[in-house]
């Protein structure tokens, strides 16, 4: 199947004509001005993954450093393929990130050089995206950054739009979703010594404070590393049900809480909230049996839904193998965005929030006002997010 994966991007090395034209290009070179253009940045890893000649540089093996990149193409390029079922008319230029012999500024200058309205990118780091933000802010065109939950630090810039919600955003949907659910019960923050506890702490602190409803109670406890069921029970309620908020990023202490919650069952009532990495989590383990687990996510393929069971026939025919969640991301983002261009036309920007052409997920694409006393609008988020709640793994809810 990787080989099989692989291969399939060979092609991207040639210029097709189709009536949704898509290139991996290095180079500016004349522009049709008849379509909507979009330029497309994912780390592909082709100049890694052949030498001069062609050939394939890793025998039998397939470097997980590439099939993210991959991956997101193929979602890529199952949206063209329906956009062109649709007889849209768009350029579409697809860049690799990690292509050998040109910078990523370079390539974002040749995108912006042939005009590009709209920049969607599959990012690595903060400093990607910066560099995609500020090319997009040049030029007065949105920039979707797919997949990155972070801000990178960018300000003032209305050019941006994060899909992958920040760690702020979670916090501040996790408090909503407690006011709506559990407002009268006892809350407990669990945390570990460390800065980016520290930091998750302050943001329910400040929500605290912040809050238009009623502030939760939230009682906020220190683990130390090696804890043990009787500092959690030292801070539960025997008679009623406690939600206990992880305040923590870390796997370890995310396994480590949820077991010993579980083995707790029989006598005490919980739910645990998790951080948006939980999804990564194997829930399915025996040792978290029983409990009930949420977590936040703005990304929810739903799998009865009828597109993502064509979309994953397809790529297990293809690939025999099942679609992972950058494929869903490459579809929703190329197809959904590219439609509203083609809608507005160069007033997208004013329009990026609207809720048209729903792929899979509601995003709520709204402004962010990092500071309320200048009101300077910094970028765009989605502020959607889907709260999953399963136990043995299992799906037994979605709010």
């Amino acid at each position: 199947m990787k080989k099989k994966l692989l291969y399939s991007f060979l092609p991207l090395c040639c210029f097709a004509t189709l009536s949704v034209r898509a290139q991996v290009d290095s180079t500016v070179a004349k522009t049709d001005t008849s379509r909507r253009k979009v330029a497309i940045f994912a780390p592909l890893y082709l100049d890694s993954a052949f030498d001069a000649a062609g050939a394939y540089r890793y025998d039998k093996n397939f470097p997980k450093f590439i099939n993210p990149g991959l991956e997101f193409y193929e979602g890529v390029q199952m949206a063209l393929d329906t956009l062109q079922k649709e007889h849209v008319s768009l350029d579409v230029r697809i860049y690799d990130t990690h292509a050998a012999g040109i910078t990523l500024q370079q390539q974002l200058d040749s995108a912006v050089a042939r005009g590009m309205e709209l920049l969607i990118g599959q990012v690595n780091n903060g400093t990607e995206e910066q560099q995609m933000a500020a090319a997009a802010l040049r030029v007065g065109v949105p920039f979707i950054n797919v997949n990155y939950p972070n801000d990178g630090s960018i300000t003032n810039n209305p050019s941006l739009v994060i899909l992958n919600s920040t760690l702020r955003a979670h916090c501040e949907g996790i408090y909503r979703y407690l006011q709506r659910n559990y407002p009268t019960k006892p809350i407990i923050f669990l945390r570990k010594k460390g800065t980016q506890e520290d930091r998750l702490k302050s943001y329910f602190t400040d929500l605290d404070k912040k809050t238009a409803g009623v502030p939760l109670k939230i009682k906020y406890i220190t683990l130390e590393d090696n804890f043990d069921a009787a500092a959690l029970t030292a801070n539960m309620d025997s008679a009623t049900q406690t939600v206990c908020i992880a305040g923590s990023m870390d796997d370890e202490f995310a396994a480590r809480l949820c077991g010993l919650l579980a083995s707790l069952k029989k006598t005490w009532r919980t739910t645990v909230i998790g951080m948006p990495t939980w999804d990564n989590l194997d829930l399915m383990r025996p040792e978290y049996a029983g409990e009930e687990i949420a977590y936040s996510t703005p990304f929810y393929v739903n799998p009865a839904d009828t597109l993502v069971k064509t979309i994953t026939q397809k790529f297990n025919t293809k690939f025999y193998s099942r679609p992972s969640d950058m494929v869903f991301r490459g579809y929703e983002s190329t197809y959904r965005f590219a439609k509203l261009l083609l809608l507005h036309g160069k007033g997208l920007s004013g329009s990026i929030g609207e809720k048209k052409f729903k792929v899979f997920n509601d995003f709520e694409i709204t402004p962010v006002f990092l500071n309320r006393q200048t009101m300077t609008l910094d970028y765009f988020e989605n502020k959607k997010l889907y709260f999953i709640r399963k136990t043995d793994g299992n799906i037994v809810g979605v709010n």
